[in-house]
């Protein structure tokens, strides 16, 4: 099982980056969180096996239609936090 941050730059706030993202995470069976920052960045932490991060991280590069994705930072999660599924935290 693999544990990653990602966060997303861009015009990613207030068009339902959020809930696509969950959406996204659900059907590919991910568990983790995504929430806003206070930059303007989406924060996402992601748990499941490589293939899933695989697809998980190719969608996050564009989005949904609504958002403009201009960066995708990615790193490893080191911390002891799990998840049972994938919510949005405010």
């Amino acid at each position: 099982m693999l544990k990653k941050q990602f966060v997303v730059y861009g015009i990613v706030q207030g068009v339902g980056f959020r809930y696509f993202t969950w959406k996204k995470a659900t059907e590919i069976g991910l568990n983790g969180i995504v929430k806003n920052q206070r930059d303007g960045s989406v924060y996402i932490l992601a748990e499941g096996s490589a293939s899933q991060i695989d697809s998980f991280r190719d969608w996050l590069s564009h989005g949904p239609p609504s958002a403009r994705v201009d960066r995708v930072e990615e790193n490893d999660y080191s911390g002891t936090r799990s998840f049972g599924l994938f919510s949005v935290e405010h």
